[in-house]
């Protein structure tokens, strides 16, 4: 099992140094990646209920740093460490300039990029960016589409009843088709990710509730033609670190990791923690990452 960390990008967490430290340390220590998610406002009204805790927007998500540029920052700051979207809302993004975005950081990182997109859930952010809440499964899955056609072939030409890609150079490349990983928990969002997808990001959730819809997604690569064993399942954790909590979302160090043990092993490949929701300082958030770690590779030595 891989274990990941989430980059410093918002609430208290939205500022260079902690991406630098964060990012340095985090590699030092033996972390497999950093990732970086997408939000774009925090409405004083919101139309939709948030898909977490109490569904309300979490205070700390009023300041949140734009994905791309804290990765580039952070793939300065590192040499080995995996560079990941969980997840960029693709919807929101001109295919043509998403690829640039992220291919500029797979080029600058020397090819360490993981490609990571969902859906969204706020139709005031589609609103704001521009972009139609109705048939965003349609638009992205052109998205995706485009994605593919820029990056794996020379020249490009993409037609479709929302972009034409004129047939053109658009270099560089990246160092190796990213890998595409996909967000969701519909029954169509998992088939998608079963039929095109590199891998499944999914949250903290009940193992038989977790299993099942990975079963889903595993019927539907096998239906596609494709082998489920090559599909990654990776789980980003979002825990509140407290003496008197409720798992998993919440509870001590040594109650969530041994939830976490758990998960992966069902069937998880690879853990994000995200820990900008409970710690309060840069040292802070290494010495919590720096414990879950050694709680989870201590399991994982006992299993």
């Amino acid at each position: 099992m891989r274990i990941g960390l989430a980059v410093p990008q918002y609430g208290v967490f939205a500022q260079l140094s902690s991406v630098l430290t964060v990012a340095r340390e985090a590699e030092a220590m033996g972390f497999d990646s950093l990732w970086a998610g997408d939000r774009l406002m925090t409405p004083l009204r919101p139309k939709d209920r948030y898909p977490g805790g109490d569904g309300r927007v979490p205070d700390a998500h009023r300041v949140f740093l734009d994905p791309f540029a804290v990765l580039s920052v952070a793939a300065s700051a590192t040499s080995a460490v995996r560079l990941g979207t969980s997840a960029l809302n693709a919807c929101w993004y001109p295919p043509v300039v998403l690829a640039r975005s992220l291919t500029t950081i797979d080029h600058l990182s020397g090819g360490r990029l993981d490609a990571g997109f969902g859906l969204g859930w706020s139709s005031d952010e589609y609103a704001a960016a521009g972009v139609p809440w109705e048939g965003r499964a349609k638009r992205y899955e052109a998205v995706l589409d485009a994605l593919e056609a820029v990056w794996t072939t020379d020249p490009v030409a993409f037609e479709h009843d929302l972009w034409t890609i004129a047939p053109s150079h658009i270099e560089p490349k990246p160092a190796r088709r990213p890998p595409i990983l996909l967000a969701g928990f519909t029954e169509a969002a998992l088939r998608r990710v079963g039929r095109r997808a590199d891998g499944w990001l999914t949250a903290s959730l009940p193992v038989p509730v977790l299993t099942a819809m990975w079963r889903t997604v595993c019927r539907s690569a096998e239906e596609a033609g494709r082998d489920p064993g090559g599909l990654r399942m990776i789980l980003r954790a979002n825990p509140i670190v407290t003496d008197e909590g409720t798992l998993p979302r919440s509870g001590t160090v040594a109650e969530l990791s041994a939830y976490l043990a758990t998960v992966a092993a069902a069937g998880v490949d690879e853990i994000i923690l995200d820990l900008q929701h409970t710690a309060t300082s840069d040292q802070h958030l290494l010495d919590l990452a720096g414990r879950f770690r050694d709680h989870l590779s201590t399991a994982s030595t006992a299993s």
